[in-house]
């Protein structure tokens, strides 16, 4: 039984009367977006006016090229000035030269100007979500989807519309969040994984850790905290034996890619996932622990096969997660990391390696069981509530006292 997040759609997020612009706009209105002007207009400058962030890049930079108006409207967007943001990516959009080798995309600045417009409670315009349907037709399939599901409509309809249009972007991109999200919410039926397999096999009681080398104090600490522990298994890693584990049980290519990561980080989300997948358990970041005994209790008291937490926006924790050797969805993740690192070497960490190929094997789990493809094993989704339960992070005091085991 998957745990819905306790908030309804992230459009909800939005506080659509902080989105209402003025009325006194002096009859001013948006350009369509294919018309030939690619001037920028009173009613533009208003919406990048309406936040002081977009303001002070306008009057630092002006609007000399796209890469400007694409920045702007994602300054908007960042600062939930969704309906400012769309008419600013219409305005990227049509000082485009519709050419396929300009990024960003032109397609891609349509369906981010909808999707705003969704956010901000506003019906995108069919003439536009033909427009993005003659440029990508996954994308337009996308936006119709989260429009039906926004509006009350079917969820399971909604993900049967959208189909995996997920694919068309890079891991960890927000169609990954929303598409689990309408899962979470309208079909988590899609994750339970099949009736035979139901309790058949648990995460195993082990938890493991990454510190490259010379390990602070703290962390030196919090690696005796957890080898404390009774019934836990515990293992901390660092750089060369990950390294020599990695060449034992994966092979040259994975030693390689591991040691060419461009930051401990990205070596950490590399290694992790090959760890769970060989002997199961659990990871934790060697940054975070277990609170106490009822948190403990919390982690070996677990039937499903995967367990995960999101954070508030509807993203996978990838820093504190379980699963069985084998697991359907990191076998799914593994295909994401490879492919990223040997094609995306350059991609955002959270997207490359992190919570994006969390987000994306999940996805790929719903979509294949909606298609009649269950996978064995069953995952378990929580909420970031109980990840603020469970874990205490060190950049935050802790909020209880150690237990028991480490009173001696």
């Amino acid at each position: 039984m998957t745990s819905i997040p306790p908030y309804a759609f992230l459009v909800e997020k939005f506080k659509k009367e902080e989105e209402k612009m003025s009325e006194a706009t002096n009859g001013m209105k948006e350009l369509p977006i294919d018309c030939d002007n690619q001037d920028v207009t009173a009613y533009d400058v208003l919406q990048i006016n309406s936040d002081q962030q977009a303001k002070n890049y306008f009057e630092s930079n002006g609007v000399k090229e796209l890469h400007d108006a694409f920045m702007l409207a994602n300054i908007l967007h960042t600062n939930k000035k969704t309906q400012q943001a769309a008419v600013i990516y219409g305005l990227a959009f049509r000082m485009h030269p519709k050419r396929h080798d300009h990024y960003p995309l032109a397609q891609s600045l349509l369906q981010v100007r909808l999707l705003c417009m969704l956010k901000a409670g506003i019906k995108p315009p069919q003439r536009e979500i033909g427009i993005l349907r003659s440029l990508n037709i996954p994308y337009a399939n996308y936006i119709e989807g989260i429009e039906a599901a926004w509006d009350g409509g079917n969820g399971r309809e909604a993900l049967r519309h959208i189909g995996n249009a997920y694919e068309e972007f890079h891991t960890g991109e927000e169609i990954d969040s929303l598409y689990l999200e309408i899962v979470l919410k309208s079909a988590p039926d899609l994750l339970t994984g099949v009736d035979e397999f139901h309790n058949a096999q648990k995460i195993p009681n082990k938890i493991f850790m990454y510190w490259d080398e010379n390990p602070p104090e703290e962390i030196v600490r919090n690696f005796e905290y957890h080898r404390k522990i009774p019934g836990i298994e515990f293992k901390a890693f660092n750089k060369n034996e990950a390294a020599e584990w990695l060449y034992s049980n994966y092979g040259v290519e994975a030693r390689s890619v591991f040691l060419g990561a461009r930051h401990p980080a990205e070596a950490a989300d590399f290694l992790r996932v090959h760890v769970t997948q060989i002997y199961g358990g659990w990871w934790l970041d060697a940054d975070i622990r277990i609170r106490d005994e009822n948190a403990l209790n919390f982690i070996k008291n677990q039937n499903a096969q995967n367990v995960f937490l999101l954070t508030y926006n509807g993203v996978v924790h990838n820093d504190f997660y379980g699963t069985i050797q084998n697991s359907s969805v990191g076998a799914d993740c593994l295909l994401s990391l490879y492919r990223n690192c040997y094609l995306h070497h350059g991609l955002f960490i959270a997207y490359k390696t992190g919570p994006g190929v969390f987000n994306r094997a999940l996805n790929r789990k719903a979509w294949r069981s909606l298609s009649g493809k269950k996978a064995l094993d069953t995952v378990q989704i929580y909420n970031h509530e109980i990840f603020d339960k469970v874990i205490d992070q060190f950049d935050t005091p802790y909020k209880s006292i150690l237990p028991s085991w480490h009173s001696v």
